[in-house]
Formats: C-alpha cells, structure tokens, sequence
C-alpha cells in the first residue's frame, strides 16, 4: 500500500506563509511526479504546482512568483512554499504523484486526502 501523509495547512492572514509537506510511503521503485492541487467551494481541482525527479517544474500562472515548490528524493517527500498568501488561495490542498512500485514496477497516481489552507483578509 502506498501512502501520501500531507501536513502544514492552517489559518494565515492575508500576505503570510504556509509550507505544506507530503511525505510517500510504500515500496517505492521511484516517483515521476510530484506535485500539489487544490480544490476551493464551488470550483474544480486545479493544479497549482508539479515537480518532476530531475526537478523540472510548473506551476499555475495564479502562483507564480509567490509559491515554491521542491522535493527531496531520498524522502520520497513534496514541499510547497507559499509565500504573500491571498484569500483566493483557500482551498483543499491535495498532494499527487505518479510513482513505479517496486513490486510491479508499473506506475500509479496518488493523492492525500488534503489539508486545508485558509487566508483571511
């Protein structure tokens, strides 16, 4: 079984910082991709950053400049830095990867069940 464990969400005025933190656990062969969405009321799930193994990334145009996006291999975990935090970034944060399990050595999507980001104005 595969894990996503996301953590950092909270409550920030308007202009704060938040680093949320998504750890994968499982027999793991590799990660392709890592990367964060979020859901607000009434709206889609969108996504607002990925980052490949090699560390190439993307990002929705609405975050650029203000959040950051890492990841650490060896701990097979996913960071997002956000930074100058609006109110319409309240929403569900969901971690995703594409990851290869050891024992089929075939690639799935994962997603954590999300934390909440909530900026007050």
């Amino acid at each position: 079984q595969v894990h996503l464990v996301e953590s950092g969400g909270g409550l920030v005025e308007a202009g704060g910082s938040l680093r949320l933190s998504c750890a994968a656990s499982g027999s793991i062969l590799g990660i392709n991709l890592m990367g964060w969405y979020r859901q607000a009321p009434g709206k889609q799930r969108e996504l607002v950053a990925t980052t490949t193994s090699s560390g190439i990334t993307n990002y929705a145009d609405s975050v650029k400049g203000r959040f950051t996006i890492s990841r650490d291999n060896a701990k097979n975990t996913v960071y997002l830095q956000m930074t100058t935090l609006k109110p319409e970034d309240t929403a569900v944060y969901y971690c995703y990867c594409n990851l290869v399990l050891v024992a089929t050595r075939s690639s799935f999507n994962y997603w954590g069940q999300g934390t909440q980001v909530t900026v007050s104005s």
